[in-house]
């Protein structure tokens, strides 16, 4: 089960759980490589499992399992996360790296699913899990119009989506607004903000090294970081050859939705 959650800075911080790293249901079947993201998106396998994230998150019963049959919409988008790089202040770091790729599936009634790839270590694309929503695509989409050319990306401690370009940053959904201002800041003021927010939880820091939310990053294979990304975790697992399944996904699926800012 895709689980977007949100929680104080003092606790767990926001992150999505992934469902499909190191195995899964006898009946789940390996994941293969695909030469896009889009091909591993559309792929039968993958939307069979689809179908089944739909169907059990049909609380109401109204859609069968057969009559359930999505389509992938669009091409994916790259989605990048907050760096603990441009956090620490590493000289040339980007405000956020690439942590995956995102398609948008539809299933007939209109709701929305977000299917993440990342690339395995034979340069092939799988998709690792599947959340809730639409949310990368679409705030990937407003950001290109509110700023074109400019670099989107997510601070999941808050589940913050902002579109930067030079010295601009600006917000995309109300979280962002909350931390920068509707009217955006400067970059300069933003890495201040997130060094004041998080410079004392990076690697090696104490709240890192205590274990209790576990640090900034997130190491190959565990679970979701506060602050970090949890994709990163398949990232990791992919990148040395690990086999990534795409089980049966539990009923309850959730992702809190958010319109964008108004603009």
């Amino acid at each position: 089960m895709s689980v977007r959650m949100r929680a104080g800075a003092a606790g767990l911080l926001s992150g999505v759980v992934l469902v499909v790293l190191g195995g899964g249901p006898a009946d789940a079947a390996p994941v293969p490589s695909a030469p896009t993201p889009e091909q591993a998106a559309a792929a039968p396998g993958t939307l069979d499992t689809v179908a089944r994230f739909f169907s059990r998150d049909d609380k109401a019963g109204a859609l069968a399992r057969a009559a359930v049959t999505p389509r992938v919409e669009g091409a994916s988008v790259p989605v990048r996360i907050l760096s603990p790089d441009f956090v620490a202040g590493k000289a040339g770091a980007p405000v956020a790296r690439v942590e995956f790729h995102a398609s948008k599936a539809v299933a007939p009634d209109g709701r929305t699913a977000s299917l993440w790839t990342v690339r395995g270590a034979d340069g092939g694309w799988r998709v690792v899990n599947i959340a809730t929503g639409d949310d990368e695509v679409r705030y990937t989409e407003q950001g290109r119009r509110v700023l074109p050319g400019g670099v989107v990306f997510r601070e999941p401690q808050i589940d913050a989506w902002y579109v930067q370009k030079g010295a601009k940053v600006l917000p995309l959904d109300e979280d962002a607004v909350r931390a920068v201002g509707r009217n955006g800041t400067s970059l300069v003021a933003y890495r201040e903000r997130v060094v004041r927010a998080y410079g004392d939880k990076l690697p090696g820091s104490a709240y890192a090294k205590k274990g209790a939310a576990g640090g900034y990053d997130v190491a190959a294979g565990s679970a979701p970081a506060a602050g970090g990304s949890a994709v990163a975790a398949a990232s990791g697992a992919a990148g040395i050859g690990a086999v990534l399944v795409l089980g049966l996904i539990g009923a309850g699926a959730i992702r809190k939705r958010r319109g964008p800012v108004g603009r």
